[in-house]
């Protein structure tokens, strides 16, 4: 069996407030994303994506100390969505630009994703670089968006993310 670590196990106890949301309105968006921990002790991401002033997203991410993950080979999040596409995303650096990232569409159902490090593509400001996939040696930040280009709802309910 593969060594697992926990990045981050939410619960009514988890400090929410090491969670920050980036929304559109850093470039004059009108969309409002939160975080918060529902009577369950899960973690919600939940908000509104508008595409008015050119907005059109909601994130939020969680920034770690640098931590080596090279013996990872995939994060594993176990969650229950809206059936809306959302990408997961991480940085290796904290002072790196791109993030790497993965699209998944999560089903109403709680349910386990696992993504491969290899799968994650690079990319600055919602634009793919010509750039190697995620290689999985250092992990400083996870964090989930939503910005499907159309204006929506949304609702994701994450308990745990890890390493696998």
């Amino acid at each position: 069996m593969s060594e697992v670590l926990s990045i981050f196990k939410f619960n009514k106890a988890s400090k929410i407030k090491e969670w920050h949301i980036v929304n559109d309105d850093v470039m004059g968006g009108l969309s409002m994303g939160l975080i918060q921990i529902n009577p369950q002790g899960n973690g919600v991401f939940s908000g509104h994506v508008s595409l008015k002033n050119n907005g059109g997203f909601c994130l939020v991410r969680h920034d770690l100390e640098r931590i080596t993950v090279d013996t990872f080979s995939a994060f594993v999040i176990r969650l229950k969505g809206d059936g809306k596409k959302y990408a997961f995303r991480c940085k290796s650096g904290e002072h790196q630009r791109h993030t790497y990232s993965y699209d998944f569409k999560p089903s109403k159902e709680w349910q386990t994703i696992e993504i491969p490090f290899k799968e994650m593509e690079p990319v600055f400001r919602g634009e793919e670089l010509k750039l190697p996939n995620y290689h999985g040696d250092y992990l400083a930040q996870i964090a989930i968006i939503i910005k499907n280009g159309i204006e929506e709802d949304f609702t994701l309910e994450i308990e745990s993310i890890q390493l696998k």
